[in-house]
């Protein structure tokens, strides 16, 4: 058994699955789960971002599910610094934990540590905003596009504030955004990183599946009943964001329904991209071997179980 506790990561595209490998994984290892889907946090919210049931939730304990407010949104380095603190202290008891989502920077922040980036000069940030200003959204995406494709192929397209925030860092540096990501951090423990394996097709079909199921248990009363906060970032998303125009008479619900469903998938395949990296397991006994050879056998986790 590695000398330094285990974190199994559980990453992926939505609706890939993560959640159930998660909790079996726990559940096998005897363990607990912590959440790394960056709009999972919120009490307020919880159709929409596709929370795991009571019955997923009462299978093995979680953390970071529905214990805030959304009028207190948490960064990713805040919740890099409290997941840290759970850590230490599960890790007292097991010698191994889960963390699931599909949140790459919130993981990145939690496994390896924030990125360090230059100040932005007044210039840069000027610069930025008249871009914005002037072409929106498709300017941003193509001034990107030209000073840092690496990035351009991973962010979310569609969410100009970090369109813009890697911009400032290009003009203010002369540099790729993308070449000040990545610096590791040490961590107290080891990382294993782990994505179910699904085939595009299967994914797709999933997540229109799950718009339907969400549209059925209720979404649009719950993004009416979160209107007067549909300014805030965590509500400029999938799930929620389609629905503002709609609202303001700007297009049909047919409209709003088939605007979720194709950005679901464009997200999804975003996130493939960000977790390119991580090893595809195709069902839960495979996760489990392959833990076991990182950890020297399978009996290695099973011993660290907490009492």
């Amino acid at each position: 058994m590695p000398a330094k506790p285990l974190l199994i990561v559980v990453g992926g595209p939505t609706a890939s699955g993560k959640t159930h490998m998660g909790i079996e994984l726990a559940r096998h290892y005897g363990t607990e789960v912590l959440s790394a889907d960056s709009r999972q946090f919120y009490r307020e919210m919880r159709i929409g971002n596709a929370r795991p049931t009571s019955e997923e939730l009462e299978a093995v304990p979680h953390h970071f599910i529905a214990d805030r407010s959304l009028r207190r949104p948490l960064t990713a380095g805040t919740y890099a610094e409290e997941a840290l603190v759970l850590l230490k202290a599960l890790f007292q008891t097991h010698h191994v934990a889960v963390v699931v989502g599909g949140s790459g920077l919130y993981i990145r922040s939690l496994c390896r540590g924030l990125d360090e980036f230059p100040e932005v000069t007044e210039g840069a940030a000027a610069r930025v905003q008249g871009l914005s200003e002037e072409q929106g959204l498709v300017g941003l995406q193509e001034e990107l596009l030209r000073l840092d494709p690496d990035y351009y192929r991973t962010v979310d397209l569609q969410n100009g504030r970090r369109l813009e925030r890697a911009l400032r860092v290009c003009y203010a540096s002369g540099r790729a955004y993308s070449s000040f990501l990545g610096r590791a951090a040490p961590r107290p423990f080891d990382c294993v990183y782990l994505q179910p394996a699904v085939e595009r097709p299967v994914l797709y079909s999933r997540i229109d599946s799950r718009v339907d199921r969400m549209l059925k248990e209720g979404l649009e009363a719950e993004v009416r009943s979160l209107e007067a906060f549909r300014h805030l970032p965590v509500l400029q998303t999938v799930g929620y964001q389609e629905w503002w125009p709609y609202f303001d008479g700007e297009y049909s619900k047919a409209r709003a329904i088939e605007l979720i469903k194709r950005n679901s998938r464009r997200y999804a395949k975003r996130q493939t991209t960000w977790f390119r990296e991580y090893t595809p397991v195709a069902n839960v006994q495979a996760a489990i071997r392959l833990v076991d050879e990182v950890v020297g056998g399978v009996d290695g986790p099973r011993s660290g179980r907490g009492t």
